[in-house]
């Protein structure tokens, strides 16, 4: 006779997703439980990941571990003072143990060197976001969790009283419903989903490039189903993470990151921001935001020159695996790219008049404060160096989306909430909860996906306990 074993849910492959999985498998043990634990993916196996597969996947840590002092301060200010300060400080305090988890499950990390300029302290997994997936779903796997890929997740089933009791399944055998004692929602945000992405950002959302192969999944479903049954949203529901990518580019994430030491036109020929206004991770988001949706046909030009290459690692700044355009001459390089040449000539002379610092003072791995001088407009802030030794470098710039901010509204206990409280018996992590304002904080969504990934998986399996615990009582 089959026993009739306390039921977990989890909803999504990528780190939030695994994470939660193979938490619960792990506190099931340590309490002596059984739980059937089961994981949906949407995808076929040979997708499955979401972003985590194609994120390089940095850590915000000043070391495995060792988390930075200023880093609940630096999130809150990152948000401009809209953080859950309890969301964050649970995240710092979690954050050394959870990588030495990932450790404890063969994941090993580095200290990158990141692109080329400074910024906070950084760790990242040897092989990226893949690293994650691999280890994570191996030892999932063997912990019992049952993975169940092309399975997609349609809605809740409520119980008396708001308690979660099931979850309606679509796949190639049809339309099925899961009983579950608890379900963590852990599906990513909402990029995937045209007509969510057009109701928030507009027509021009449609057309926004996603940024990497596994993003297309992340279509706002664990959103959707919990705020149909009542759950609270938060996070910026205006807010998305966007890079600057090259559009020729066939790979995932081709970003390129060398637009500071040069200068930027649109499809005119024409300047239009301050390349040099901050390090590019303080930058990029409103930088690749202004190229899709103030930019006619949503694209720009990063036009250097050959002084690129005297940077020292300037490779790692781009990751399109496309030459850039390259002419002896201004004028060729605009019949390349389609711009005006005369305008993109005006444009180049213009910069290099007020490009009249010291350039020995160059620093491609800080502010330098190297600026343009007169009434340059825009001016330029920092790296002010004049375009003048060919050969001369174009790259095509668009913005690439990774992911949005919105999301559902959760505790410090991954609890998902309600205007009465916590939903009983439903968790999320990752993507699918807001808690990002204004710009996301730099080298955070994944490690925030792990953390409160394990923190679900713990929290689901206490309450499937207490569950169990109560009935037989």
């Amino acid at each position: 006779m089959t026993r009739n074993l306390p039921k977990l849910v989890v909803v999504g492959h990528g780190a939030a997703g695994l994470a939660a999985a193979l938490s619960a498998a792990e506190q099931a043990r340590c309490r002596g439980l059984d739980v059937d634990i089961t994981l949906l993916e949407k995808s076929r196996e040979a997708d499955a990941g979401g972003n985590t597969r194609w994120s390089p996947s940095y850590i915000r840590l000043a070391a495995p571990d060792r988390i930075a002092p200023d880093f609940e301060e630096d999130m809150h200010a990152a948000s401009g003072g809209l953080a859950d300060r309890g969301y964050f400080q649970t995240l710092a305090d979690n954050a050394v143990q959870t990588v030495g988890w990932l450790q404890a499950h063969g994941v090993e990390f580095v200290t990158p060197i990141y692109y080329l300029s400074a910024g906070p302290a950084r760790i990242q997994p040897v092989g990226g976001g893949s690293a994650i997936v691999e280890k994570l779903l191996a030892a999932a796997t063997r912990a019992g969790v049952k993975v169940r890929y092309e399975h997609e997740a349609k809605g809740l089933v409520m119980a008396d009283g708001g308690r979660v009791s099931g979850i309606a399944v679509r796949s190639a055998d049809g339309d099925a419903t899961l009983d579950a004692d608890a379900v963590i929602l852990a599906s990513g945000g909402f990029q995937g989903n045209l007509e969510m992405m057009r109701a928030q950002f507009g027509a021009a959302a449609e057309t926004i490039q996603l940024i990497s192969p596994g993003t297309r999944f992340d279509t706002g479903d664990g959103i959707r189903m919990a705020a149909e049954q009542g759950a609270s949203v938060s996070g910026d529901w205006n807010g998305m993470h966007i890079e600057p990518v090259d559009p020729r580019s066939k790979g995932s994430a081709p970003v390129v990151l060398v637009y500071p030491y040069g200068i930027v036109v649109d499809q005119d020929g024409r300047r239009f921001t301050d390349e040099g206004r901050g390090l590019v991770h303080e930058t990029w988001e409103a930088f690749a935001r202004d190229i899709h949706f103030a930019r006619r046909g949503s694209i720009a030009y990063a036009i250097l020159d050959s002084g690129l290459f005297d940077i020292d690692g300037y490779g790692r700044a781009i990751r399109s695996e496309v030459p850039p355009h390259q002419s002896q001459s201004l004028e060729d390089l605009a019949v390349q790219i389609g711009v005006p040449a005369r305008n993109l000539r005006e444009t180049v002379e213009a910069f290099n008049a007020a490009a009249t610092g010291n350039a020995a003072q160059f620093d491609a791995t800080r502010c330098d404060g190297l600026a343009t001088s007169g009434d340059l407009a825009p001016p330029k802030s920092n790296w002010a160096r004049s375009i003048t030794q060919p050969p001369f470098l174009a790259y095509p710039l668009v913005g690439g989306l990774a992911y949005t901010f919105g999301g559902l509204a959760t505790n410090e206990r991954a609890e998902v909430m309600s205007a009465r409280g916590p939903m009983p018996g439903l968790y999320a992590a990752g993507e699918t909860t807001g808690h990002f304002y204004g710009t996301a904080p730099n080298a955070v969504a994944v490690l925030r996906a792990l953390v409160f990934g394990q923190i679900a998986g713990r929290e689901a399996v206490d309450f499937v306990a207490g569950l169990r615990g109560n009935r037989q009582g």
